[in-house]
């Protein structure tokens, strides 16, 4: 199971943490100085509910930032930066800010734009002449880069194979399709153009200007010990469930343009303010109106971001409550973050959590911009929504029902708490009458791990389509498609012989890629047995996870008969034949 910055979605040190809601968590820590203005009820209820939302979720800390046009209203942190020594997260400490980044990426690109240097139109060839990318039909430009409609996939920008070119797989333009690949180029582009490391050229660009002195525009290991500790799953080889074992994990080196910064909820406040004032610094302009515009343009559907969001130069645009909004989420290895900015009501929210998890912290920043308009509006503040137990399971009535597979082995579907649970009625495997508690995998729908001895970890994915009576008809698990008794069976075609070979885990010790599973199912290749792998006609498949997906996997080095490589999109894993 991967950890990739294109999912919104997984080794660490040999310390085992405890998932942190069975921690007491310390008060909230507020630093002096900050001016509460009318937020002072909605700062109250913000600081009684993010401790709810940290024992819910099973994280560490948090930390957390306000602000309105006129200043930084609130910074607070939350939770443990250690969790075994019980030290608090502090104000002072960074967290790195993962993909928001690619809105500082987009705001120097813009600046550059500003000052006549560069054309978001122009062939990104222009400026990075022999780059990896060609497009036979038309020029891959800077704006398909920014809007995440190049058709490219999210793989490695310099491939270990030297005659790989990254091709689109569909007119550019049309679909949205989250591509870190080309933001790592676009950050190039501000290195060329700027004379200068993107480093250097975000920090005098912006960091400097809005007096962001505690961030920094690159996470590496000389700036380590300004970073918060963070933690990521202790099993990076399957799905992390929801209050999993997290351990300490590695330092990492991030200096592209897809997620590079590292910073304070205070200088975060400072940021938002520069959204809120449509990229002015008090009376000082950072970039034209029409450079901001241009940021904030609603270019493409973005239904990654959620129904009715669109994608304008690294940021995502929708509404919320009937408000204008721009937001975007951030996940590093190891952390989670979450900005919003209601332009209407002119509040912005920041909220970052040192810890990876398959989730970002999304509801506190909704409730945060809720109370702070609420406060603005004189309203009665909001209610947060009830805590639930992480096996909450919202249509589990979809799900309630008679399985069985095509070897006699049948399974109910039941009702347990809050969420679901497999029953064994007759195995080969787990005795008749064992109850296989299920629990959601963050960030997958329809997705879940087995919580019982023996099958811990292993995955049921919902894949069928639904009934007409919005019942789901069948799930996998491992090899076996179990299917919802008395609806009719269609036939299952045969796989060709040679895909029984690629079965198999495949890793790769790149913190970005892990683990992937290959599973075959009902004559159907899967990737980590939710994923469907649709053959290409040239030896590879695509993963079809999206209908337009440009991600595609091809098996080499064959040993014996069987595959002893996998290539994900131009990223390389290695098969696991032990262990």
């Amino acid at each position: 199971m991967i950890l990739s910055r294109r999912s919104f979605v997984t080794l660490g040190t040999a310390l085992a943490a405890a998932p942190a809601v069975a921690l007491k968590m310390p008060p909230p820590v507020h630093p002096a100085g900050t001016h509460l203005g009318p937020y002072g009820a909605a700062i109250a209820a913000i600081d009684a509910y993010v401790p709810k939302y940290l024992a819910e979720l099973g994280a560490p800390g948090l930390t957390l930032a306000l602000a309105d046009r006129e200043g930084v209203r609130h910074v607070a942190s939350y939770g443990y930066a250690d969790i075994a020594s019980r030290t608090p997260v502090t104000p002072d400490q960074q967290f790195q800010i993962g993909s928001i980044s690619k809105s500082f990426v987009a705001l120097a690109l813009l600046q550059l734009v500003d000052e006549g240097r560069v054309d978001v139109h122009d062939p990104i060839e222009k400026y990075l002449p022999g780059l990896r990318f060609e497009s036979p039909n038309a020029p891959i430009t800077l704006h398909h880069l920014l809007t995440h409609t190049a058709a490219l996939p999210d793989g490695a920008l310099f491939p270990c194979d030297p005659a790989y070119r990254h091709r689109p797989t569909g007119p550019l333009g049309r679909d949205f399709h989250y591509c870190n690949m080309g933001w790592q180029a676009l950050g190039h582009v501000i290195e060329q153009v700027d004379q200068r490391s993107l480093a250097e050229s975000l920090e005098q660009r912006l960091l400097v200007p809005l007096g962001m002195t505690s961030t920094a525009a690159v996470t590496s290991f000389e700036r380590a010990r300004h970073v918060v500790q963070s933690y990521w799953p202790a099993r990076t080889d399957r799905p992390y469930p929801v209050h999993g074992s997290l351990v300490v994990a590695p330092r990492i080196m991030a200096t592209e343009g897809s997620g590079c910064v590292s910073s304070t909820p205070a200088d975060m406040g400072r940021y938002l303010m520069l959204l809120l004032n449509g990229g002015r610094v008090g009376s000082r302009r950072l970039l034209s109106d029409a450079a901001f515009t241009a940021f904030s343009t609603p270019y493409i559907a973005a239904d990654e971001f959620g129904n009715g969001a669109h994608y304008g130069y690294g940021i995502a645009v929708d509404t919320f409550d009937g408000h204008r909004r721009l937001r975007h989420t951030g996940g590093m290895v190891s952390f989670a973050s979450a900005l919003e900015v209601d332009t209407d009501s002119g509040v912005g929210v920041f909220v970052s959590v040192n810890a990876m998890q398959g989730v970002r912290p999304r509801p506190v920043a909704e409730f945060a911009l809720r109370a702070l308009r609420a406060a603005q509006e004189k309203r009665r503040l909001p209610t947060p929504s009830p805590q639930r137990s992480p096996r909450t399971v919202a249509d589990a009535a979809a799900l309630i029902g008679r399985y069985d597979d095509d070897d006699g082995s049948t399974l109910d579907v039941v009702k347990d708490g809050p969420g679901v649970a497999l029953v064994v009625v007759t195995s080969s495997v787990h005795p008749a009458g064992q109850r296989l508690p299920l629990e959601p995998v963050g960030g997958a729908e329809g997705v879940f791990v087995v919580r019982a001895e023996g099958a811990d970890h292993d995955l049921v994915a919902f894949t069928g389509p639904a009934l007409a009576d919005g019942r789901l008809g069948a799930f996998g698990w491992g090899s076996a498609l179990y299917r919802r008794e008395g609806v009719p069976r269609s036939r299952v075609m045969a796989a060709p012989t040679a895909w029984g070979a690629y079965v198999g885990h495949y890793r790769s010790e790149d913190v970005w890629t892990g683990s992937h599973h290959i599973v075959l199912r009902a004559g159907q290749l899967w990737l980590d047995g939710f994923v469907p792998l649709e053959p290409t006609g040239d030896g590879r498949f695509w993963l079809r996870d999206e209908p337009t997906s440009p991600e595609w996997i091809a098996f080499g080095d064959f040993v014996a008969g069987r595959p002893m490589t996998m290539t994900l999109s131009g990223t390389n894993l290695e098969r696991i034949t032990s262990g």
